[in-house]
């Protein structure tokens, strides 16, 4: 039997494909836009990982949030360049331009993915700019395995493109996640 906080997780306004489509643009205008006002800063984008048609709600911005100040305590000040926070029905977005190399940001970026509670939930994509085109660094390029299912442990892409699980299998997986985290 779920708790009143799982049932909470799958609560909110559902969003369709096309809203998807178009958040996804958007993401893209601001990456490229925070990198053409600094060209040579590292960017992280991070969203999170969340199957069905509910994106947000508070449960999951708290979730959302709690990995950000992650983030932030990573990052010294003298380091940081631009941030911008986007609360939006598809998500809530973070984005935050740091003075480091890019490989170096998505190290620890994929350290925080494996040891934070939520980590396995969140997509920290590091960008950087090469004559006006954006790069994103892969973990495979740095050594790293491939992301892991956070249910079965298998490789997480190939799980999806199996459709290993069901929508209500990961939501219930996701709520389990970020209750366990309120409990810290």
């Amino acid at each position: 039997m779920w708790s009143k906080m799982s049932k909470e997780v799958l609560q909110g306004e559902k969003i369709d494909l096309p809203m998807m489509l178009d958040a996804r643009e958007k993401r893209v205008s601001i990456q490229q836009e925070l990198l053409m006002k600094h060209p040579h800063g590292a960017l992280l984008s991070a969203t999170m990982n969340i199957p069905g048609p509910i994106k947000t709600n508070e449960q999951i911005k708290t979730a959302f949030l709690t990995v950000i100040e992650a983030i932030e305590q990573l990052i010294p000040p003298e380091k940081r360049m631009a941030r911008k926070y986007r609360d939006v029905v598809t998500g809530p977005e973070y984005y935050f331009v740091i003075k480091e190399l890019p490989s170096e940001l998505k190290e620890q970026m994929i350290q925080l993915e494996e040891t934070h509670y939520c980590g396995r939930l969140f997509d920290l994509d590091v960008l950087y700019q090469k004559e006006q085109e954006l790069i994103s660094i892969s973990r495979t390029e740095l050594g790293y395995p491939a992301r892991r299912c956070f249910i079965c442990e298998n490789e997480a892409k190939a799980c999806g493109r199996n459709r290993q699980h069901s929508i209500e299998e990961m939501q219930q997986t996701i709520s389990q996640l970020i209750e366990k985290g309120k409990m810290k």
